[in-house]
C-alpha cells in the first residue's frame, strides 16, 4: 500500500532553501555515504535523483513539477485538480501495490535509490517552494528571547530557523559524521515532521488530530506528530487540546532520549529541544491568560473554548502529577509541572484589575461630581460581570475551581487597590463622603455583592476588609478634617451674609412673638442636622464626630461673631446695635437648646462660651449706654442741676430709649441686662453725689437731699416699667440723701448703720466722702467712721449685690 502523500510545510519550505543543516543531511535515508564535500551535502539535502530518462519522460516531469524529498520532511508531489481530488485518490490511481506507476496519470517521478558511488543531482526544472505564511510573528518575541538565539535576525527565514531551534554551522566532514550519529533536532521520533491529508472539504488540523489524541492527552500513534511550527499554529488558533497532545509527545521523547544519555556528547542539542518544549508550554500559558481576559470582554461566552482550556489544565496536572516542580535554581522544566491552574488564577486576577481599571472616569474639571459618577459606573459594571460569571462562566468549570469565589476575591482586591489609588488624589469633602458611602453602603448592598442572585456564591464574611485599617482610618480622619473646614467655612459665610445684607442695609431684626429673633439658629441647626444625618448613614461614630466637630466650631465662631459685630458698630450709628444684639443673644441661646434637645449633644463647653459671650454683650450694652449718658451725669449736684430737672430727664430719656429693646430678650437674660442698666444709672448718680465739695449750708443741704430722693424715685419707677427687678438698689440714693440733709447727728449715725447693713460692700472711704459732703469736721467724721468696721462685720453679704465695690472713692475736691 502506498503511503499518503505529505504536504510541504512552511518549515520545510524555509529549511530547503540553501540550508546546510547537518541534521537534515544525516537523517536522509538515501544519504548513507559519508559527507565528502559541501557540494555533495547540498545535493543530498535536496534529495533529488538524477536518472536517465527519455525526452518524453523529461517532458512529463516538467509538466507535472517535482518536489523535494528530504530526511524527516519526506515530500511527495501531488496534483490538485478542480474538483479538489485528495492526494490519496491520486496516488491510488497512479501507483500499484508494488510501488510502480501505472501510467494512468503520473504525478511524481520516483527514481530508484542511487548506488553507493552515485551522487544525485538536482533537477534542472526544480520549482522553488513558496514561502509559508504562519503566525510566527505572534511568538517571535518569545522565541527570540531564547538564550541560544543571539544572532541578529536578518530575514524572515532566519527568524523561523531560530524559532525552530535550527542553527547553521560550518562543520568539517568529521563533525558531519558525528552529527549523523547523534541525530538532529527535527529528525528523531517526536520531532519528525510529517504532513497532513487535506480532504475535499478542507478539513482542518483539529479534525485530523482528534483521531490521534486519546482522552489522556497522549498521541495514540494513529497520526503523525506535528512540527513545532504547526503546534504553535494550533495554540494561536486556541486549539489547545490538539496542541497539548503533541507537546506532550515531544516532551516524552526528549525525556526518553535524555534518559538514554543520547545528549551526553551534545548537550546543546538537548537545550534546543528542551527550549522548544518550554516555549510551546509558555505559549499555551499565554493562551490561557488571553482566553480568561477575553471572557468578560465578549458579549457571548465561548463555552467550548473555556471547556477545552479547563481540560488542558486538567490533563497537564495529571501528566505531571507525580513530578515535583524544579527549584528556583533549576532551569530545566522538561517533564515538570507547569502549574497552569496558577496561571489561570493569576489571569483571573489580571482580568478583574483590567475591568476595574477600564471603568469610565471623568476629569474633575469637567464635572464636580466626577467621583460619585465613577463609583456609580464601578458598581454597575462589577455587578454585571459577577452576574455574568455566575450565570454563564461558572458552568464551564469543575466545582473545585470555585470560579465565583475566585472572581469575587479578584474583583475585591482590584477594587481595593483602585480605591487606594483614588485616595492618593487631593479629595474634597463631597468626594471623601462619596467614597465612604460607597465602601460602607454600596459595596455590600443588594446592588453589588449582596445581590440576590449572588448570595449563594458570594461569602462576604470570608473577604478581607476592603480597605486596610490604616487607609480606612486615614479616610475617616480626612473626612472629619474636611467636615470641620466645611462647617467653619459655612459659619464664616453666615457672618458675611449678616454683614452685607443686614448690617449694611440696616434692616430691622426679625421678631418672634415678643422677642427679637434671627435666622442664625435655624440655619446652623439645619446645616448641622443635615451633615449629622448623612454621617450617621455611614457610621454611628461619624455621626457623633459630626456633632462634636460642630460644637467645637461653634465655640470658636460665637466669640468671633460677637467681636465682628461690635467692631462693625464701633464707629457707626448705633440705632440698630441693641436690637441686633438682643436678636443674636436670643438666637445663640436657642441654638444651644436645639443642640441639647434635638441632637442630644453635650453642650457643657458651649454653655460656658455662651455665658462669657453674653457677659461681653452686657458690657457692650453698658458701654453704649455710657457713651450716651456720661456727659449728663457729670452735671449732677451742680448749680444747673439745682435749678431744673432736665438733666435727669435727659438721662432717663436716653436710658429708656436705649433699654426698651432689652425687654425683647428672652427670660431670664432680659432681667440681667436691665439690672445692669439699672445699677449703672444708680452707680453713676452716687459717684457724682459723693464727690468732695465745699461745705454746704443747711438750707442747700436740705434742697439737695430732697431732690436726690425725688430723682431716686424717678429712676426706680422708670426701670420698674422696663422690667427691672433689682429693688435693692432703690434705697442707696435715699440713704445718702438722708445723711446729706439730716440735721441731727445721731440720726446720721443711724443712717450710716442702715447703709452698712443694706450694702455690705460699702467702705469707710465711701462714708467719709458722704460725711464730707454733709460738712462734718474731721474729728466728728473720725468718731463716726470708727464704728463702721464693727458694722460691716455684723452685716451679711448677699451674692450678686455689689454696688459700692464698683465705685472708686474720689480724690479730687471740686467747688460747689
Amino acid at each position: 500500500m502506498v503511503p499518503p502523500t505529505e504536504p510541504a510545510s512552511p518549515v520545510e519550505s524555509t529549511e530547503d532553501e540553501g540550508t546546510e543543516s547537518v541534521s537534515e543531511l544525516n537523517s536522509s535515508p538515501v544519504n548513507k555515504l559519508e559527507a565528502k564535500s559541501p557540494e555533495s551535502a547540498l545535493k543530498r539535502m535536496l534529495s533529488f535523483r538524477r536518472s536517465k530518462r527519455s525526452p518524453a519522460k523529461d517532458k512529463a516531469s516538467e509538466d507535472s513539477g517535482t518536489l523535494r524529498r528530504n530526511n524527516g520532511f519526506t515530500l511527495k508531489g501531488f496534483k490538485q485538480n478542480e474538483e479538489g481530488t485528495s492526494a490519496k485518490n491520486m496516488t491510488d490511481t497512479s501507483v500499484d501495490k508494488s510501488g510502480e506507476n501505472t501510467g494512468a496519470n503520473p504525478i511524481l517521478a520516483v527514481t530508484p535509490p542511487p548506488s553507493e558511488n552515485q551522487i544525485p543531482e538536482p533537477s534542472e526544472k526544480m520549482v522553488p517552494p513558496a514561502e509559508p505564511t504562519s503566525p510566527v510573528e505572534s511568538t517571535e518575541d518569545e522565541l527570540n528571547s531564547s538564550p541560544v538565539n543571539k544572532l541578529e535576525a536578518k530575514s524572515p527565514e532566519s527568524a523561523l530557523k531560530r524559532m525552530l531551534s535550527f542553527r547553521r554551522s560550518k562543520r568539517s566532514p568529521a563533525k558531519d559524521k558525528a552529527s549523523e550519529d547523534s541525530g538532529t533536532l527535527r529528525q528523531n521520533k517526536g520531532f519528525r515532521l510529517k504532513g497532513f491529508k487535506q480532504n475535499e472539504e478542507g478539513s482542518n488540523a483539529k479534525n485530523m488530530t482528534d483521531t490521534s489524541v486519546d482522552k489522556s492527552g497522549e498521541n495514540t500513534g494513529a497520526e503523525p506528530i506535528l512540527s513545532v511550527m504547526e503546534i504553535n499554529e494550533l495554540i494561536q488558533k486556541k486549539q489547545l487540546l490538539e496542541a497539548f497532545a503533541s507537546i506532550r509527545c515531544l516532551e516524552k521523547e526528549v525525556i526518553t532520549e535524555k534518559e538514554a544519555k543520547k545528549y551526553e556528547d551534545n548537550p546543546t542539542e538537548y537545550a534546543r529541544k528542551a527550549k522548544d518544549v518550554d516555549l510551546l508550554c509558555n505559549s499555551v500559558a499565554n493562551s490561557i491568560k488571553s482566553i480568561v481576559e477575553e471572557t468578560l470582554d465578549q458579549f457571548d461566552i465561548d463555552e467550548s473554548l473555556l471547556t477545552s482550556m479547563v481540560t488542558v489544565i486538567s490533563k497537564e496536572e495529571k501528566a505531571h502529577a507525580d513530578v515535583q516542580s524544579p527549584r528556583s535554581s533549576e532551569l530545566d522544566w522538561v517533564g515538570r509541572p507547569r502549574k497552569w491552574r496558577d496561571v489561570w488564577k493569576e489571569a483571573v486576577r489580571g482580568s478583574a484589575e483590567k475591568r476595574v481599571r477600564n471603568v469610565p472616569i471623568s476629569l474633575k474639571e469637567d464635572n464636580d461630581s466626577w467621583l460619585a459618577i465613577h463609583l456609580g459606573f464601578l458598581r454597575k459594571y462589577v455587578t454585571e460581570d459577577l452576574l455574568k460569571i455566575k450565570q454563564s462562566v461558572q458552568k464551564c468549570y469543575p466545582d473545585d475551581y470555585k470560579v465565583c469565589g475566585r472572581y469575587v476575591e479578584s474583583f475585591h482586591g482590584a477594587i481595593s487597590s483602585h480605591l487606594q489609588n483614588l485616595l492618593q488624589r487631593p479629595l474634597e469633602f463631597s468626594e471623601l463622603y462619596a467614597l465612604l458611602d460607597w465602601v460602607v453602603n454600596t459595596y455590600y448592598s443588594k446592588t453589588l455583592l449582596g445581590h440576590p442572585d449572588l448570595q449563594a456564591e458570594v461569602k462576604t464574611e470570608n473577604l478581607p476588609q476592603l480597605l486596610p485599617s490604616e487607609t480606612w482610618d486615614k479616610l475617616k480622619k480626612d473626612y472629619k478634617d474636611s467636615l470641620a473646614e466645611k462647617i467653619k467655612h459655612y459659619l464664616d459665610n453666615i457672618l458675611k451674609l449678616e454683614t452685607r445684607i443686614k448690617w449694611k442695609e440696616e434692616k430691622q431684626p426679625e421678631t418672634s412673638q415678643t422677642e427679637y429673633d434671627s435666622s442664625l439658629s435655624l440655619d446652623i441647626q439645619t446645616f448641622i442636622g443635615q451633615h449629622k444625618n448623612e454621617s450617621g448613614k455611614i457610621l454611628e461614630s461619624l455621626e457623633t464626630a459630626t456633632l462634636e466637630i460642630s460644637i467645637r466650631e461653634l465655640r470658636e465662631f460665637i466669640p468671633r461673631f460677637r467681636k465682628a459685630f461690635v467692631e462693625w458698630y464701633k464707629e457707626r450709628e448705633d440705632l440698630l446695635f441693641v436690637p441686633y444684639l438682643v436678636a443674636y443673644v436670643n438666637s445663640f441661646r436657642d441654638l444651644m437648646r436645639g443642640l441639647q434637645t434635638t441632637f442630644n449633644a453635650d453642650t457643657t463647653e458651649l454653655e460656658n462660651v455662651l455665658t462669657d459671650v453674653t457677659m461681653s454683650f452686657r458690657k457692650d450694652v453698658l458701654d453704649k449706654l455710657k457713651q450716651k449718658t456720661q456727659p449728663l451725669f457729670k452735671k449732677i449736684l451742680t448749680n444747673a442741676w439745682m435749678l431744673n430737672s432736665e438733666i435727669l430727664d435727659s438721662i432717663m430719656s436716653a436710658t429708656v430709649q436705649f433699654c426698651q429693646h432689652l425687654k425683647h430678650l428672652e427670660q431670664p437674660v432680659n432681667k440681667d441686662f436691665l439690672g445692669d442698666a439699672h445699677k449703672y444709672v444708680v452707680r453713676e448718680y452716687i459717684i457724682q453725689a459723693i464727690k468732695p465739695r465745699k461745705r454746704m449750708k443747711r438750707a442747700k443741704r436740705e434742697k439737695v437731699g430732697n431732690k436726690m430722693k425725688e430723682e431716686a424715685t424717678v429712676i426706680h419707677n422708670c426701670f420698674e416699667e422696663l422690667g427691672s427687678d433689682v429693688d435693692w438698689l432703690n434705697s442707696a440714693i435715699h440713704y445718702i440723701a438722708n445723711i446729706i440733709s439730716e440735721k441731727n447727728r445721731h440720726k446720721i449715725k443711724e443712717y450710716i448703720e442702715e447703709i452698712c447693713q443694706a450694702y455690705p460692700d460699702v467702705r469707710k472711704e465711701h462714708i467719709e466722702a458722704v460725711l464730707t459732703c454733709r460738712g462734718l469736721d474731721r474729728n466728728k467724721k473720725k468718731s463716726i467712721i470708727q464704728k463702721i468696721d464693727k458694722l460691716q462685720e455684723n452685716a451679711e453679704s448677699v451674692a450678686d449685690r455689689t454696688l459700692f465695690a464698683e465705685i472708686d472713692t474720689p480724690t479730687l475736691v471740686t467747688c460747689f
